[in-house]
């Protein structure tokens, strides 16, 4: 039994919470945040402590796993620490605000040769996960063109609205567009070019267009969260291959192939119970965490999202956003 430390209690923190009531092998132990009601909501949710001291969970050794859902500017410096006390650490995407501060992150799990993972969980999202064993097997032919879309309402139930402050999460350009990007990258590797331009607001890059060819794929990345606070969230993507394509966008994932039926495969969905945000399946929030225990209980080495890549993708979405502010501002240059 992992027994695990939460740090951060908001909506991110809410989903793992949930994740952590119906995961087998894991008991959630002692929840931390600044705020003690929101630690004490969750904790309640499973005969856990609360606290407002981070340090109350480095000091205790029967946690084995501490889960960071603190706002991107903090992951750096929270991750070191419990990596530093020799605890493992899941710690929710962006990776961090820099590539240096992402590179420290990764080097002190080498150092302490503790677990980190990153929840990059569109890896683990079921459609997603369709989608590139679709184009591994090559039963379509060649992938010609993708298209992935991320977007929706500012996210105003964040915690003291700090998602508007561009110094502590970069925007949407990172917070929210790195989904795809790193599902791109995880997806068909090295671009050989990228073009972007984004729109610029109070809160940063508020919303980006990039383009990506990979070889002869040419992949269409958008994501923002400048909408009306009425207007919908939505993910989506639509996959044009050789001989059929693949279409995930509003409704079930549906598979086109020349000669045959449309087909829509299966797709498991575990709702989630009211900790509001923009998405009401824990999907890819569940498999990620099973994946990550599951990994750290047999001894196997992390493979579906690694440090290293982790700090790729944010690498190369600071990329993006330096080339969409470039195009916009006289005078910068990416």
């Amino acid at each position: 039994m992992h027994k695990i430390g939460l740090v951060g209690c908001g909506f991110m923190g809410g989903m793992h919470g949930e994740v952590y009531g119906v995961l087998p092998g894991v008991q959630l132990a002692l929840t931390v945040d600044k705020r003690i009601e929101a630690a004490i909501n969750v904790a309640a949710q499973h005969d856990a402590k609360s606290s407002l001291c981070f340090d109350d969970i480095l000091a205790d050794s029967s946690i084995e796993v501490v889960d960071i859902c603190l706002p991107t500017h903090l992951h750096a410096d929270y991750s070191i620490r419990a990596l530093e006390s020799g605890k493992h650490v899941f710690c929710e995407k962006p990776m961090a605000l820099t590539v240096r501060e992402a590179q420290r992150m990764a080097e002190a799990a080498r150092t302490a040769d503790r677990y980190l993972m990153i929840g990059h969980c569109i890896r683990f999202w079921q459609e997603y996960e369709l989608l590139k064993k679709l184009h591994a097997e090559g039963r379509l032919g060649a992938l010609k063109s993708l298209n992935l879309t991320r977007y929706g309402a500012y996210p105003s139930w964040c915690s003291d609205g700090w998602l508007g402050d561009e110094t502590l999460s970069r925007g949407a350009a990172l917070d929210m567009h790195i989904h795809d990007t790193d599902f791109a990258l995880y997806l068909l590797g090295e671009p050989n070019e990228i073009r972007s331009n984004c729109t610029l607001d109070a809160r940063g890059p508020s919303h980006i267009f990039t383009t990506m060819t990979f070889g002869e794929a040419i992949v269409q990345l958008e994501g923002g969260w400048n909408l009306p606070s009425s207007a919908p969230f939505k993910m989506s993507f639509r996959a044009i291959f050789e001989r059929g394509a693949a279409i995930f966008d509003g409704g079930p994932l549906t598979i086109y192939e020349e000669g045959r039926e449309p087909f829509t495969p299966e797709v498991a969905k575990m709702p989630a119970k009211g900790v509001g945000g923009n998405i009401s399946d824990l999907g890819g929030y569940y498999f990620e965490l099973d994946y990550f225990y599951r990994r750290l209980t047999a001894g196997l080495p992390l493979e579906v999202v690694t440090p290293e890549s982790s700090a790729h993708s944010l690498e190369m979405c600071l990329r993006e956003i330096a080339i969409g502010k470039a195009a916009l501002l006289p005078g910068v240059t990416a």
